[in-house]
């Protein structure tokens, strides 16, 4: 599958993951304790997020601490955003593992902190499809100028990015956005994810995902992702498009949308709370 690109398969220099697309990039840092980072956002709006670890972020003459979390399936961290056109350092007295999420900006906005206690969590939908949302920066919460991200928590045995759908056209009932996936699988299995297959196209294809895996939407129907039994899913979804409106609007699959209809008739039957 061309958009799907296995761990180590985009290392550039420090980044273990470098990729990306015309709006939306992904970089994923790990640091030895005692080390640090410097970067440069030139035209893009970059969200630091620690997958594993704390950090500091340093931009000019301000500079905030990042408590972050043990890993991606203990909890929300707080994260940093860093406006274009900037120069920051990366610091973290006890090593670990960072995303810088980025998208194209036309405006400039401060460099602040997002709380962790403030990013809002939403359960979405039922029984087998059931999942938990980070809406670190979703659309309409924190502010960006048109990056998106967020994280899924999918339990073991469960499907997410479900029913299939597409965000790639700008109308209004659709917003026009690139995605990236970048995966972490709970106690080193793996699980799948599906690109493309809405009818009459032809059929679609399936990933083997595992953590550190990236995979690139620029267009087209994607979705599920599914969790293996046994192996909980977390990915981190970077969003961006060429449109000053910053909203996430999606079309599901004609061919699968009635699945979303069943969710309030549909009792729980896993928690949303993911396991390492």
């Amino acid at each position: 599958m061309d958009g799907h690109q296995p761990a180590g398969s985009t290392a550039h220099g420090p980044w273990t993951v470098d990729t990306g697309m015309r709006h939306t990039g992904l970089r994923v840092l790990e640091l030895a304790p005692g080390g640090s980072q410097s970067f440069g956002t030139q035209e893009r709006e970059v969200i630091v997020l620690p997958l594993s670890g704390s950090c500091s972020v340093r931009c000019g003459a301000e500079e905030f601490e990042l408590a972050g979390r043990p890993a991606v399936f203990e909890g929300v961290s707080d994260f940093a955003y860093v406006p274009r056109h900037s120069d920051a350092v990366l610091s973290s007295p006890g090593g670990g593992r960072f995303a810088l999420a980025s998208g194209t900006a036309r405006r400039d906005l401060p460099f602040r902190r997002g709380a962790a206690e403030e990013v809002p969590v939403e359960t979405r939908g039922a029984g087998s499809c059931l999942r938990r949302i980070h809406n670190l920066a979703a659309a309409g919460g924190f502010a960006c100028d048109r990056l998106i991200v967020v994280e899924v928590l999918t339990p073991d045995g469960n499907w997410s990015s479900y029913p299939p759908h597409k965000h790639d056209e700008h109308t209004a009932t659709e917003s026009e956005l690139e995605e990236v996936y970048y995966f972490e699988i709970g106690r080193g299995g793996f699980g799948h994810h599906r690109l493309g297959g809405s009818p009459p196209g032809p059929a679609g294809e399936t990933a083997e995902v595992r953590t550190g895996d990236v995979v690139l939407v620029p267009d087209g129907w994607h979705g599920p992702s599914a969790a293996l039994p046994g192996y909980p899913m977390y990915y981190l979804n970077v969003m961006a498009g060429p449109h000053d409106e910053r909203a996430w609007r999606i079309t599901d699959d004609p061919a699968h949308a009635w699945i979303r209809e069943t969710w309030s008739s549909t009792p729980a039957t896993s928690s949303a709370e993911g396991t390492s």
